[in-house]
């Protein structure tokens, strides 16, 4: 069979996997800090016609496992545990009841670890340690436990916000469509690094351009690629704005094309931003608000990569830590790290606006939202 029709059928085949699909499992990471706190990572189902939330149920009881991934296989789920001192990384096996069984724990080679991805291959999984401003790689072995960490950077350096930019303070690592590259945004440095990763080796190296440099005192946070890999978006927690770039696949080189605020005009309150997420259209990208309280909504333009605000969405929203999109494109599931709830709301298929849809669960302390790869 030619490639391009083996790729044609294949995405056909997915999107009939994904329309007779009536629900989907959903992974909520939590902090656990405190009584009232939550107890680990919780197990909800979403009705993909209704977008109702069933019940939360524990999955897995961990310390205050704040980031998660799942695995390209939906085999297995990967979670930070998130500590002042050295952290760690934590696998799981996914039964068929979506209960978590665990399998092992590695270092993540830093302290603070809040952010882990995988490599579209299954390879590896990566992670991102704020309170060292490092980030690391552990290897996936076949059966899914973790090996001992294979590669790992040091971030230096400082920026102008003294209270926040002292030193580095790696937010989040991301990689690339073609598993050549890993790009860790560092909200202590204001720049989002840029390295060559190698999966079968497990290990990430300096790659030319070795970063994209953010204006002082930006804090970027979050990143995200948009769907035709010519494009990626950073969220800036300090300065409150998103940053497009032009990207390029070949080389990983980032060219800003423009920075947008994700505030209102007039609000002068405080506001942090913690995420960001390109709709699985690519045609909309969204941004959370901490202190504003609302999920900021904007058109893509596709082919110049820029940005329209579209609104601010507010109901309902208590201190959008994290938020995502269910990969039907139907539903937007807001963590609210300040009311202890997970909220739904419905996306308007032709603007990209939030619509509020009345459910929600409640949950303690929510700080990450995951779904399974509905593909596989």
């Amino acid at each position: 069979m030619k490639i391009k029709t083996f790729v044609a059928v294949a995405l056909s085949l997915a999107a009939v996997s994904t329309a007779c699909a009536k629900s989907l499992t959903v992974y909520l990471g939590t902090y656990t800090r405190g009584a009232d706190s939550s107890k680990g990572i919780y197990r909800s189902t979403l009705d993909l016609d209704t977008g109702r939330l069933s019940d939360p149920v524990l999955a897995a009881e961990a310390r205050n496992p704040s980031f998660l991934e799942i695995h390209p296989s939906g085999k297995f789920l990967y979670a930070v545990s998130e500590s002042g001192g050295a952290g760690s990384v934590s696998a799981y096996a996914i039964g068929k009841d979506g209960n978590l069984r665990f399998l092992n724990q590695q270092p993540s080679s830093g302290s603070g670890p809040c952010h882990v991805s995988i490599d579209h291959a299954g390879k590896n999984v990566l992670v991102a340690n704020y309170g060292s401003g490092s980030a690391s790689v552990i290897p996936i072995k076949p059966d899914g436990k973790l090996a001992e960490p294979a590669g790992f950077v040091q971030h230096t350096g400082s920026s102008v916000n003294s209270n926040r930019q002292k030193g580095p303070h790696a937010h989040s690592i991301n990689v690339s469509s073609n598993d050549q590259f890993a790009f860790v945004a560092d909200l202590g440095i204001d720049k989002v690094m840029i390295y060559k990763l190698d999966v079968d080796k497990g290990t990430i190296t300096a790659n030319d351009p070795p970063f994209a440099a953010l204006k002082p005192g930006a804090g970027p946070r979050h990143f995200a690629f948009a769907p035709n890999d010519r494009h990626a978006y950073v969220i800036n927690e300090l300065h409150c704005t998103v940053t497009a770039f032009a990207y390029d696949p070949t080389s990983g080189a980032l060219t800003e094309i423009q920075t947008i605020p994700t505030l209102p005009e007039g609000f002068d309150g405080s506001n942090s931003c913690a995420e960001v997420r390109v709709h699985p259209s690519g045609r909309f990208l969204y941004g959370s608000n901490r202190g504003h309280d609302s999920i900021a909504v904007y058109r893509i333009n596709r082919r110049k990569g820029t940005l329209i605000l579209v609104e601010h969405e507010t109901a309902d929203i208590k201190t959008p830590r994290n938020f995502n999109i269910d990969p039907t494109g139907k539903f937007c599931l807001v963590a609210n790290q300040g009311s202890d709830s997970v909220v739904v709301f419905s996306i308007n298929a032709k603007t990209g606006a939030l619509e509020p849809t009345g459910n929600k669960i409640s949950v303690g302390t929510p700080v990450c939202v995951r779904f399974p790869d509905m593909s596989d």
